[in-house]
């Protein structure tokens, strides 16, 4: 995700896209472990989107 996306968001959507996107993170370490994942740019592609959630979640909270 773009951060323009991001943070055109509401607060809510960005906390269920960040409950969505842990999850997908957790099932693409599960696949890592056992062999079944082809591309591990993935995992960090999702931790990067997860870390931009948690700015702009952190951002809107503090009234920016």
């Amino acid at each position: 995700m773009k951060i323009k996306e991001i943070r055109d968001l509401g607060s809510e959507e960005l906390k269920e896209k960040e409950k969505n996107l842990t999850e997908e993170l957790f099932k693409l370490r599960f696949r890592h472990a056992t062999g079944q994942l082809d591309s591990t740019s993935a995992l960090k592609q999702v931790r990067k989107d997860i870390a931009r959630i948690k700015t702009v979640l952190s951002e809107k909270e503090d009234g920016k």
